[in-house]
């Protein structure tokens, strides 16, 4: 499950916008708000790698955003 609020916030910290994201990873910026906002499909493994890539995070960061288990 995608934590998307530390997405969120790592777009931010990194001054990228949504739109910047879509461009840089070579998608309509609707499907990306789309993936965001959970009206769509999840993401692809590729399209991790292109945010992971586009945004410089670190391993670390890109598990706990792309791979977090939710707590009850």
């Amino acid at each position: 499950m995608v934590n998307i609020d530390k997405l969120r916030g790592k777009i931010v910290e990194k001054r990228c916008t949504v739109e910047t994201l879509a461009e840089k990873m070579d998608i309509d910026r609707s499907t990306l708000y789309r993936r965001i906002n959970g009206g769509g499909l999840d993401f692809t493994i590729g399209e991790v790698n292109k945010i992971v890539e586009s945004l410089g995070l670190t391993n670390e960061e890109a598990i706990q955003i792309f791979f977090a288990q939710p707590v009850a």
